[in-house]
């Protein structure tokens, strides 16, 4: 089985036009937030009609697993917290968003959504207490920040790394998490794109312009994960 990990798109439609010609060459793809651009000109709403016919064309060519970014956030919840409702919306049997945990040939996919408060920290919680019951061969989560304490949270001058995160990975122990966030990790000094907690790998591809994204292929078959940027590429052994 092969895994295509993308994130940090940021309404670059040409990218989305790259994931769906390569989607069905993989198993499947995850995008780990920042789908949307809050800093683009187009507004928000137009770019989710864009961006949700995009990931609706590379769900009909494979199984997609998307999760918010804080640039996704467009509503608010019951308790007054800002929440994606956008991402919901295009939800069909391929394509699967925050709040789902779908079963893919042995494997939890458990896919988080960035909370904006406590109430939203405490439904994530909720949900991966009840997911580490759930039968499964192995676990892996989707989720935007990667760690603090991680290379994959330094940008070359500071860490943007998540507390909340690092906890969880050490109490629920999932065999690998699925982040973005920080686009400069794989590029600098101090920074990287694969880390290893615990027995946990945690990846993060990276951002980069352009037609093709940084995107990181992991291969269960041959045990191995391998980051491609424009003009590298890097492969780790997960053994």
């Amino acid at each position: 089985m092969k895994w295509l990990l993308v994130s940090d798109l940021h309404y670059r439609l040409r990218q989305y036009d790259w994931i769906a010609d390569t989607a069905p060459d993989v198993d499947i793809v995850v995008i780990a937030g920042d789908l949307l651009d809050i800093r683009s000109a187009v507004p928000l709403p137009a770019q989710a009609v864009a961006v949700s016919a995009q990931i609706g064309r590379i769900g009909r060519r494979g199984v997609v697993l998307a999760a918010s970014g804080n640039h996704d956030l467009d509503s608010r919840d019951a308790a007054g917290e800002k929440c994606t409702l956008w991402l919901h919306r295009v939800r069909s049997p391929g394509l699967h968003v925050d709040g789902d945990s779908p079963l893919v040939d042995g494997t939890l996919f458990t896919i988080c959504p960035w909370w904006d408060g406590p109430n939203g920290r405490r439904e994530l919680e909720e949900r991966l207490v009840a997911d580490a019951g759930r039968e499964k061969q192995q676990w892996v989560w989707v989720y935007h920040s990667p760690p603090s304490g991680s290379p994959l949270s330094w940008d070359g001058r500071r860490e943007f790394g998540d507390d909340v995160l690092a906890d969880w990975i050490e109490r629920f122990r999932p065999q690998v998490v699925l982040t973005g966030h920080v686009h400069q990790a794989p590029f600098v000094d101090g920074g990287g794109w694969a880390d290893r907690i615990g027995d946990t790998w945690v990846f993060n591809a990276g951002q980069q312009p352009g037609p093709v994204p940084s995107h990181i292929v992991i291969d269960l078959s041959a045990q191995e994960a391998t980051w491609f940027a424009s003009t590298e590429r890097q492969t780790v052994r997960l053994g």
